[in-house]
């Protein structure tokens, strides 16, 4: 699978290490894939880089939430 091609993640989508939302995917070269939050992918995504495509949406963490009264 293409890093470029996969879904967007979502809110659905949890890190491997520590259960809070993902916000980079590495998809490995061998197979598999690897999700992380902001702070893990920081530690583990340098040491991967060689093996995974890194799919990287840590520039969402910043973007406001629409409230559902602002829907009203």
């Amino acid at each position: 699978m293409n890093a470029a091609l996969a879904p967007a993640l979502t809110a659905a989508d949890r890190c491997d290490r520590c259960g809070a939302q993902a916000y980079v995917r590495a998809v490995l070269h061998s197979g598999g894939q690897l999700l992380f939050c902001g702070h893990h992918a920081r530690v583990h995504v340098p040491a991967l880089q060689q093996f995974a495509e890194i799919h990287d949406e840590t520039d969402r963490i910043l973007e406001p939430v629409e409230s559902t009264a602002d829907q009203l």
